[in-house]
């Protein structure tokens, strides 16, 4: 018994040097990935054409002819309508911008450190996790910092899954590494709780099935709003281009925001996400009822957690019927949607750690 004992100790010491090697090897993806950017220049090519409006992109198409022959046997040539290649259909048609390197050598060469750096973090961050769960023989998703920890490699996984997929998503990983270091910092100095076995309640093989599926839904609504937050800049910046009688965008706006995809394409990637996710939070809060009753004798107790739950459904739902409604598309919908998010947000953190409930198991 205490050879089994020592063993599990030695497995979740091992855990938390391999989670705090991974925040040294994010911290270092970090400085890669502000690399990128800071050094990284813009591409002349990619920013002109982000600032076109449709009408100069049209004017500026090349035109082409087309030889055509007669029934009599001549031929005529036909001009070739212009085409303009869009990345997105909206109010504003611009293409993406060059990406956060910029079209640029060798911003493009702190970026591919950047992710090579971010998939040896995450190679350390889930064998961390993994040796956790060792450790005491059960998901590891037990308390707050073993949610914090598994929640931010779902998060990378997730990123490095749409990169592996050739999606454009690599002005992400900027965002995404800061808030995974602040979240396993957090997770380290304040939510740190002892490898432990369950509380009776979480005993349970709905463990598995309702919390890993929040966790693989709050992650990727993650990537959901931070692709909402920067489609409200990318928005005002190509409104401010839109009109050159107004307020023009400054010097770091030009040099920033001009490398993001176009807005129309952070909005679509959003709403793509957020919209596929959506029916698994519903599972998610469906599966937890069931839990409950299973638990505690009843599907639906109005517990802070359960209704938190609710008000995060319901945000969701709001946000994914504006998209359909003239007149709440566009930024009215993105606040509905980063309102959703804060919402998960509070039902973790605030739930967990102010309020008192069935579900306080936060081990703070």
């Amino acid at each position: 018994m205490n050879i089994a004992a020592a063993t599990n100790q030695n497995l979740a010491d091992i855990s938390n040097v391999l989670v705090y090697s991974s925040m040294a090897v994010y911290a270092l993806a970090f400085f890669a990935h502000v690399g990128e950017w800071v050094f990284g220049g813009r591409s002349r090519v990619g920013t002109t054409a982000a600032a076109l409006t449709p009408k100069q992109a049209a004017a500026d198409a090349p035109a082409v002819s087309v030889t055509v022959k007669k029934r009599g046997g001549g031929t005529a040539v036909l001009e070739r309508p212009k085409v303009v290649t869009r990345a997105t259909s909206g109010e504003r048609d611009v293409p993406d911008g060059p990406g956060a390197a910029g079209g640029d050598e060798q911003g493009d060469l702190y970026g591919r450190v950047a992710i090579s750096l971010t998939v040896l973090a995450f190679a350390l961050h889930a064998a961390g996790v993994l040796t956790r769960a060792l450790s005491v023989q059960r998901a590891p998703w037990g308390n707050m910092y073993e949610f914090s920890t598994t929640f931010s490699v779902v998060a990378v996984a997730s990123y490095l899954a749409f990169l592996a997929a050739g999606k454009n998503v690599r002005w992400m990983g900027l965002p995404l590494v800061t808030t995974v270091l602040l979240d396993l910092g957090l997770a380290v100095s304040v939510l740190y709780t002892d490898s432990d076995q369950l509380v009776p309640a979480l005993d349970s093989y709905w463990l598995w099935i309702h919390v890993s599926l929040a966790i693989a839904c709050g992650a990727l609504f993650y990537l959901g709003m931070v692709s909402t937050v920067l489609y409200l800049f990318r928005d005002r910046y190509e409104a401010k281009l839109a009109n050159p009688k107004g307020a023009q965008p400054g010097s770091f706006a030009r040099s920033v925001l001009s490398r993001l995809p176009a807005a129309g394409s952070l909005d679509k990637f959003a709403y793509r996400v957020n919209a596929a996710v959506f029916p698994f939070w519903t599972f998610t809060i469906v599966a937890g009822a069931i839990w409950a009753e299973s638990a505690w004798g009843r599907y639906w107790g109005w517990d802070p957690k359960e209704v938190w739950s609710f008000i995060t459904w319901v945000a969701y739902a709001a946000y994914l019927h504006a998209r359909a409604t003239a007149g709440w598309k566009g930024r009215k919908a993105a606040y509905l949607a980063i309102f959703a998010f804060l919402c998960f947000l509070f039902n973790y953190y605030g739930v967990n750690m102010f309020v008192d409930g069935l579900h306080s198991y936060s081990g703070v």
